[in-house]
């Protein structure tokens, strides 16, 4: 039996606030850890401090974003809950992951190599923190996707995440540092509910088609 998912029980409003928590963590982030990392290569301390702050900042807003977007989620036939696990492991990864990339740009440059690589891994660290949360929500079935939308999911995080870097590396006003926020944000975002469009339900037998529209519950 396929059960009904509504991904926005909560409203439109809730798209928009994971959006900007995503955009306010990112461009503190790739402010922070961007421009202060070609310091770091002089030997001054300061500049890998704020890499590593600058990680912080980006993983968390990315790891945010998620969490505050999958409260408008249900199945409506069951309700759900989350596995405490997977989202504490989901928030490592996707700081390690997001943090590699930036010292891999941070202290490499604009090269296309750099970006390519430090974009796929942060896109990777954003798939990797949706998908291990999904996997640890909890209910009376199982989740399918459908592969030729995850991996599009993918490539939008990586794809808009260079581009998010490469905008960091060359900001020099605090509104190109927004610019750069944004676009980490689409990255984010447009993941996000790409991985959810992908999403199919699929309900253990005998599941009561009982209405609910409560969210996700820790």
């Amino acid at each position: 039996m396929r059960g009904t998912v509504d991904g926005f029980t909560q409203g439109p409003a809730i798209l928009a606030l994971a959006f900007l928590v995503a955009c306010l963590g990112a461009a503190v982030g790739l402010r922070c850890a961007i421009r202060p990392s070609r310091t770091a290569r002089t030997g001054r301390p300061s500049g890998t401090v704020r890499l590593l702050l600058g990680a912080l900042s980006v993983g968390f807003g990315i790891w945010i974003m998620h969490h505050v977007a999958i409260t408008g989620f249900t199945v409506v036939e069951t309700p759900l809950s989350r596995d405490r696990p997977h989202v504490l492991i989901g928030l490592v990864v996707v700081v390690v992951m997001a943090g590699v990339g930036l010292f891999v740009v941070g202290y490499r440059g604009a090269t296309r190599m750099a970006l390519i690589t430090g974009g796929a891994l942060t896109g990777l660290g954003i798939a990797s923190t949706h998908y291990l949360g999904m996997a640890g929500i909890r209910f009376q079935g199982h989740f399918t996707y459908e592969t030729p939308l995850v991996v599009l999911s993918v490539l939008i995080a990586a794809t808009a995440a260079t581009a998010a870097l490469r905008a960091a590396l060359s900001t020099r006003t605090l509104l190109s540092g927004v610019g750069a926020g944004v676009m980490m944000a689409l990255a984010v975002t447009g993941m996000h509910y790409t991985g959810m469009a992908a999403l199919g339900v699929q309900l253990q037998p005998g599941v009561s088609s009982v209405v609910s529209a409560d969210p996700p519950a820790d």
